[in-house]
C-alpha cells in the first residue's frame, strides 16, 4: 500500500565539491530521519572509506563530516507516493529544487547513487546531466554495486 512521504532537507556548503544524489529516503531513514539510515546500505562505508575514515556514529557526526569532505548530499525526489523502500513505486513525485541548491553549493559534478535519481534528474532537470554521473545503487537490495566504480568516481573529484 503507497504512502504519501517526504524527503529530508539538503546537506551542503558553499565549498562542496560534489553533489551526490539518491533517489528517495528509505523506510528505514525515515524512521531515524537521515540519509542511509538502514546499516545495511553501503553508502557510509563506501564514502568514508574513501577517505579512510570510520563511519560516524550519529546523525551530526555523518552531517560533519560530509560537510568537512565538502560533499552536498540530497535525494532527487522531495515527495511522493511510495510502497515501502521501493523506487520503482514511486509516483506523483515532487522533484527538489536541484538546480538552486547545485548553484548555492558550487558543486561542479553530481553522483546519482543509482538508476532512479539518474532517470529523475534526467526527466526533470535535464540541464543538469552534463554534470552528472550515473553510478551503481549503494542499497543492500543491489547486487551489482561496485565499490570500485564509487571510489573512481570519488577520485576523480577528490583526486586522491
Amino acid at each position: 500500500m503507497k504512502a504519501h512521504a517526504e524527503g529530508f532537507d539538503p546537506v551542503y556548503g558553499k565549498d562542496s565539491l560534489v553533489l551526490i544524489l539518491g533517489s528517495f529516503p528509505s523506510v528505514r531513514s525515515r524512521a531515524v530521519g537521515f540519509y542511509y539510515g538502514n546499516p545495511q546500505n553501503r553508502f557510509w562505508r563506501t564514502v568514508c572509506g574513501f577517505f579512510g575514515e570510520s563511519v560516524p556514529a550519529d546523525t551530526e557526526g555523518k552531517r560533519e563530516f560530509l560537510l568537512r569532505r565538502k560533499i552536498a548530499l540530497w535525494d532527487v525526489v522531495q515527495s511522493c507516493e511510495i510502497e515501502g523502500s521501493s523506487d520503482a513505486s514511486i509516483s506523483g513525485e515532487t522533484a527538489a529544487d536541484l538546480p538552486a541548491v547545485f548553484r548555492a553549493c558550487g558543486a561542479r559534478k553530481i553522483l546519482c547513487n543509482g538508476s532512479k535519481s539518474y532517470e529523475v534528474l534526467s526527466r526533470y532537470y535535464p540541464e543538469l546531466i552534463g554534470a552528472a554521473s550515473k553510478l551503481s545503487s549503494t542499497s543492500p537490495a543491489n547486487p551489482r554495486f561496485s565499490a570500485a566504480e564509487w571510489e573512481n568516481a570519488l577520485r576523480e573529484i577528490f583526486n586522491r
